[in-house]
């Protein structure tokens, strides 16, 4: 018993994965490397459960799993008594979320009724992992509060992908709530690179929106990108009966509700980017009242297309704030009527909403 369990470390220690399956088709052993790839699973028990398969996991090796060539691949070893290699296409689930991924699997009669199985070429699953990761990073930068400066805000962001390019903040300079809401050029991950950085380098110290944006202009010609990569961005400073906002090529409107209507704000300036040398951004301030709601918006809202090509539009977004009584409720109301008019969404969706 002491020689199994040193072969068991030494085989836990391999960088391969490795898992054994018994005659059963069950599996009795999974190594760090194999459990790596397959954080979600479990060490032992079936080969749907051992590997997070997203099909019927309860089902694995019935005939509702036939054609899986994971477990084809074991029952032909063990029935051939032969090495046997499969490339294997597998949909997976992890964090609750499901994926496909391949792997280059081969499964090696040991006897006793065992076999053992190597995956490799998992390049795909490694990506997976890494773009998991990348995802919980992403949403560890999102603001992790409802109030600043005393006042009370609500956001949405729903990324296409894994990975958005879109940014949400909201933050407290003195004693005046700000916020600022960013798109980035692309999708995936370059985009939520370049989303990463604005955090990093967008100026929270600055009173003054436009300077805030002017210091992040500065930075990001630091980075000397090529002309498709540039940011849009939106930011506001709310003092006690005024807004002062700035924009960064930002054409997708400022919204306030106020007890007269719903006003528009808008303000042109070049994007964040390398198109133009030592680019000048301006702010202005409007008035506001207490009951007042005040939405930032990205253009994954108002460019949404309904499956007849209907665009939701700033109507849209001005139709959702007119029925909702709080910031809160904006955002809820925003979310579901978003759903509802395209259940395949193919940007991402910001918004932020204060209630002033």
């Amino acid at each position: 018993m002491k020689i199994d369990k040193y072969y068991r470390r030494i085989i836990d220690g391999v960088p391969t994965a490795v898992i054994v399956a018994d005659q059963n088709l069950k599996a009795v052993f999974t190594n760090a490397a194999f459990r790596a790839l397959f954080p979600s699973g479990l060490e032992e028990g079936t080969l749907g459960k051992v590997t997070c398969c997203a099909a019927k996991v309860k089902a694995c090796g019935s005939e509702e799993c036939r054609g899986c060539p994971l477990y084809d691949a074991f029952e032909d070893a063990l029935c051939s008594n032969k090495k046997v290699t499969r490339r294997v296409f597998q949909k997976v689930r992890t964090d609750g979320l499901a994926r496909d991924v391949s792997y280059s699997l081969t499964v090696s009669p040991l006897g006793g009724g065992l076999c053992m199985g190597t995956i490799d070429d998992a390049y795909e699953l490694e990506i997976a992992q890494e773009l998991q990761t990348a995802k919980s990073i992403q949403q560890r930068l999102l603001p992790a509060g409802n109030w600043a400066g005393g006042k009370r805000y609500s956001y949405m962001y729903i990324p296409c992908r894994d990975i958005g390019g879109d940014l949400p903040d909201v933050y407290t300079v003195g004693n005046s709530a700000c916020g600022m809401i960013a798109d980035v050029s692309g999708k995936g991950i370059s985009a939520g690179m370049l989303s990463a950085f604005v955090k990093a380098a967008y100026d929270k110290t600055a009173y003054s929106p436009a300077e805030a944006i002017s210091n992040l202009n500065a930075k990001f010609s630091e980075l000397n990108l090529d002309e498709r990569n540039y940011v849009t961005v939106a930011a506001v400073r709310i003092d006690g009966d005024s807004i002062t906002y700035s924009m960064a090529g930002h054409n997708v409107p400022i919204l306030l509700k106020t007890g007269s209507g719903i006003t528009r704000i808008m303000l042109n300036s070049p994007p964040i980017s390398n198109w133009f040398e030592n680019p000048s951004y301006y702010e202005d301030t409007i008035r506001y009242e207490k009951g007042d709601i005040l939405v930032l918006l990205t253009d994954g809202v108002t460019e949404c297309k309904n499956p007849r090509g209907e665009m939701f539009g700033a109507d849209g977004a001005i139709k959702t704030l007119s029925v909702s009584r709080t910031a809160d409720e904006f955002i809820k109301n925003l979310e579901h009527t978003l759903k509802n008019f395209n259940k395949n969404l193919n940007d991402d969706i910001t918004a932020i909403a204060f209630d002033l």
